[in-house]
């Protein structure tokens, strides 16, 4: 598997170091945010392959977010965690853009699996876009 980053988007502290540390341990190379806001900062400033964004949290909500990362870089990937009272608002982020998205609790695996699968989508996106030079490494605000 190819290493990428993923930037996990969580207001529950708790869920956001485990989820972290265990696709840590899988691999994949991660950032935190524990907000909207933070996360479209840490946007700005680190190569993002693909975000994990919970659907709800205070302030600037999973569909607003969805929304600022699509208008900073249109290929990076979102897939967006839910509670089951919350599908509505997962697909509307697929309307407008995201991957997927995945009911909490989720299956760490199946996770591991769509972000594989969002990772690759990002690839072929940008190949497609940009020829075969997307697939070489990419500077910053690329």
């Amino acid at each position: 598997m190819n290493r990428f980053n993923v930037l996990v988007v969580d207001d529950e502290a708790d869920f956001l170091t485990i989820l972290s540390k265990r696709l840590a341990k899988r691999g994949v190379s991660v950032f935190e945010a524990r907000n909207g806001a933070d996360a479209l900062e840490m946007i700005g400033a680190e190569l993002i392959d693909v975000v994990v964004l919970d659907v709800r949290m205070p302030g600037l909500d999973g569909i607003e977010t969805l929304k600022a990362i699509k208008r900073i870089d249109s290929a990076i990937e979102v897939v967006m965690l839910t509670g089951h009272a919350n599908v509505e608002a997962a697909v509307q982020g697929m309307e407008l853009g995201a991957f997927d998205y995945l009911m909490k609790p989720m299956n760490i695996d199946e996770l591991m699996f769509k972000l594989q699968d969002a990772n690759q989508a990002r690839i072929l996106n940008k190949r497609k876009k940009y020829g075969k030079a997307a697939s070489e490494p990419r500077e910053l605000n690329s």
